[in-house]
């Protein structure tokens, strides 16, 4: 009897450790598979997941995940060749706008200087004035088209952001009083420095002032916080969160914002990520935030 209690007991613990092989296998390929599919996403490869363990529902389970990466893959290729197509296209847009407008402009200085009815001159302002606009937006989509065509043209340098964005406030103090927008300033006494492109850091602070004579009700709050935290507030009851989720959209404008091609914060938006930093925007109670943050040395290695 002893000897069949012993056999029995030798039986379930062969069973049991048969069982936790089973498990640390499969939880091996478990890993082997996530590892791998985190892998093949932040990658622009074709290699398919392939695991070491014979486990056929392991096995089974790569294999379905293989065929949603042939999917993907597919989509990523059609993505990345319409996106090409689309920056070509605003490139070449932008470049054939300018010749015309350019021609339409002269031709009005020298009509300007005709003799004419006042009915005429009425018409030829009108005119102008339409023009204008059309120049300001081919001007904006110009300077996309070559700032998505050239993104590795960022050149670095330590940067005081307290000094940028003063400057960038002055510049435009006096468009701001003349929209009766006194801006509320609070600027960190301590020096933030951080390794960025001077000219597109004050470009992306030119672009988020123009977004506030866009939108603003009258007011503007700007935040410099010593960690370098950047925040741009203001009324704007004009908006809603729809509106605002879609702010950093290439073309996308509101009904507010007619005379603009909607590039003024995408732009900001792609200058900000090219200089390794994170924009954002938040809406509540009608006050529209954003938020921007250049992460120091430190945090960029790590």
């Amino acid at each position: 009897m002893e000897e069949w209690l012993w056999a029995l007991v030798g039986i379930m613990a062969m069973i049991i450790i048969a069982l936790f092989m089973k498990i640390y296998i499969i939880q091996k390929a478990a890993k082997e598979i996530a590892n791998a599919f985190a892998d093949r996403l932040m990658t622009d490869t074709n290699t398919l997941i392939d695991i070491s363990c014979n486990d056929r529902y392991m096995r089974k389970l790569a294999n379905a995940i293989n065929t949603e990466l042939r999917k993907l893959y597919i989509e990523r290729h059609r993505f990345q060749q319409g996106d090409m197509e689309l920056k070509n296209a605003v490139t070449n847009i932008s470049h054939d706008l300018r010749t015309p407008l350019t021609a339409i402009c002269g031709y009005l200085e020298l009509l300007e200087r005709e003799e004419k009815s006042d009915a005429v001159n009425r018409y030829i302002g009108i005119i102008k004035d339409r023009v204008d606009i059309l120049t300001q937006l081919s001007e904006e989509l110009f300077r996309y088209s070559v700032i998505i065509s050239t993104k590795d043209n960022i050149t670095e340098e330590q940067v005081v952001i307290n000094t940028v964005l003063e400057e960038s406030i002055a510049a435009f103090y006096t468009v701001l009083t003349e929209r009766n927008i006194v801006p509320e300033i609070h600027v960190s006494e301590t020096k933030v420095i951080r390794m960025l492109d001077r000219s597109a850091l004050s470009r992306v602070f030119s672009n988020l002032i123009s977004n506030v004579l866009k939108y603003s009700d009258g007011d503007l709050k700007i935040t410099l916080s010593g960690k370098g935290e950047i925040i741009f507030s203001n009324m704007a009851s004009g908006l809603d969160e729809i509106q605002v989720g879609r702010l950093f959209d290439r073309f996308y404008t509101v009904e507010a914002a007619r005379k603009s091609t909607g590039l003024g914060l995408a732009i900001s938006k792609t200058l900000i990520e090219q200089m390794d930093g994170t924009i954002s925007a938040k809406y509540e109670n009608s006050r529209l935030s954003i938020y921007i943050y250049f992460p120091d040395i430190k945090e960029r290695k790590d």
